[in-house]
């Protein structure tokens, strides 16, 4: 019979890393310990059971590359079947809506991906999770780690299946792997996708020469064999792209949904908005809405691209059913998003850490928007040939403001909270104007979740009950937009600006 390697994942993700890893086993099977060498060092993952369990695929064509080929061609993908049960529950959120349409959610272990994909299944969608768990192995290279204990991908699935009844479907590999996203897509034959499958991170892109390449291939290529694969295998699938408000920067007029009528020298047409993105994070977003544009005036592809703010928040109503589906929560200067990082600042008494002026302003929104959001697009898809663009996010703050809500909040709960203005390691204004339109999600019936006394107190107590993991040294910003260079850095510790 053949084997299954979903260890795969962690060989393609180990191919960003100069100079390569090598395998240093020659045959593996789930009870053999996975390394890497590099030189005299070596890197232990211990056995690949306990890493990654049995997968649906794995990227085989790419480990081929990884191990040069050797021993390998009596492994093959194979398919593993999920058994569910069914539970009811009393929240309004599970009633179900989705009618059994099928959804592959790529990159369903990340941060949006997860709270995603339990709230489509909740809701009566068949899900499909695509991931290759490289978000994972970005912790162990960068030494940080999530405040919030996170069990592997396929306990998140065992357990989501007692707890819901549900079944979700696992596909480990990368999508940058075409022959292996091809086989996702001929075995689920998804109704629609949702990608959040990309490296998120602004900072990270700016670390070093070799991960600003990493983002851009990895968002770049992976978003384009997406879209061949659903033009090849499932052309009447909706694709529902996560983008960012990054893209459009902090222009000096309104921002528009995605598009603007100009009216020069007596000639008007409707335009894509002005993209001014700031990092090679949000260049990769950008290069992704141009070439899903075009797919969708080429092919006659559908597409909703939903440019979203940032989130934050940890609990969504399936999250909590159980610990084990507890999401992850970033603290750290190169994932932690501002609320979030404010929030566990101040829980460990550290001083809230205002870069510059502080007066950077941004949409923000709730985890259990987002969820919401992705819902509503999928719920009421594009046309065919349409690009559509939704301005994803609920509130508008500064970092000053977000820095007043959270100290408001602490002193209810007994805590001493300041602020430190630091150097601001981005390359940005930190006064500006920014008014950015809203209104087509709530046209669609989103509900939103704005930021609340009560919604502070949750999540300041969230970080206070796990406080015994924050690492104080991930705290402070680690990464310079003006000091980036050619020379690999292996880890997150705190820089000079």
């Amino acid at each position: 019979m053949s084997q299954t390697l979903s260890t795969a994942s962690c060989f393609d993700s180990m191919a960003c890393i100069k100079p390569p890893l090598d395998a240093t086993s020659t045959i593996l099977t789930p009870a053999n310990a996975i390394s890497f060498r590099r030189g005299q060092s070596s890197i232990s993952f211990g056995k690949q059971e306990a890493l990654f369990g049995c997968s649906k695929f794995v990227s085989l064509s790419l480990f081929r590359r990884q191990c040069g080929g050797r021993n390998v061609a009596r492994f093959s993908p194979r398919a593993v079947a999920v058994k569910e049960k069914e539970v009811k529950s009393t929240s309004p959120a599970t009633e179900e809506g989705g009618k059994g349409k099928k959804v592959m959610v790529v990159g369903g272990d990340g941060y949006c991906g997860w709270a995603t994909a339990l709230h489509l299944s909740n809701r009566g969608y068949q899900v499909a999770i695509v991931d290759s768990l490289v978000r994972r192995l970005f912790d162990q290279q960068l030494g940080i780690d999530s405040l919030t204990p996170i069990v592997s991908i396929q306990k998140r699935i065992k357990r989501w299946k007692q707890v819901s009844g549900k079944q979700l479907e696992l596909f480990v590999g990368d999508v940058c792997d075409f022959d292996f996203l091809a086989e996702a897509f001929k075995s689920f034959e998804p109704e629609a996708v949702v990608h959040f499958g990309e490296q998120r991170s602004a900072p990270y892109s700016m670390i070093d020469r070799g991960r600003a390449v990493y983002t851009q291939h990895n968002n770049v290529i992976g978003t384009m064999n997406v879209l061949f694969a659903i033009k090849e295998f499932s052309p009447e699938c909706h694709l529902v792209k996560l983008g960012t408000m990054g893209e459009y920067g902090t222009p000096n007029i309104d921002i528009e949904e995605g598009y603007i009528t100009i009216t020069h020298n007596g000639r008007t047409d409707k335009l894509p908005y002005p993209k001014q993105a700031s990092s090679f994070y949000h260049l990769s977003k950008v290069h992704d809405s141009h070439n899903i544009a075009f797919t969708c005036k080429a092919w006659g592809l559908r597409a909703t691209d939903l440019n979203q703010g940032v989130v934050y928040g940890v609990i969504t109503p399936e999250t909590a059913e159980h610990e084990e589906l507890i999401n992850r929560l970033d603290y750290d200067g190169v994932f932690g998003t501002a609320l979030n990082r404010f929030c566990v600042q101040a829980a460990v008494g550290h001083p809230l850490t205002v870069y510059g002026k502080g007066g950077q302003t941004r949409g923000y929104l709730d985890i259990r928007d987002t969820v919401q959001c992705v819902e509503i697009a999928i719920a009421n898809p594009a046309n065919p040939g349409e690009f559509r663009v939704f301005n994803q996010f609920t509130e508008l703050f500064s970092v000053n403001d977000l820095a007043k809500v959270v100290i408001k909040a602490g002193e209810k709960l007994g805590l001493e909270v300041r602020t430190i203005n630091v150097p601001n390691p981005r390359v940005e204004a930190e006064e500006h104007y920014y008014n950015a339109k809203h209104t087509k999600l709530m046209e669609l019936g989103l509900q939103p979740h704005f930021l609340s006394d009560a919604l502070l107190d949750s999540l300041l107590n969230f970080a206070m009950r796990y406080s015994d993991r924050v690492d104080r040294v991930q705290i402070m910003p680690a990464v310079s937009w003006k000091k980036i260079g050619v020379k690999p850095r292996s880890s997150a510790s705190a820089v000079e600006f």
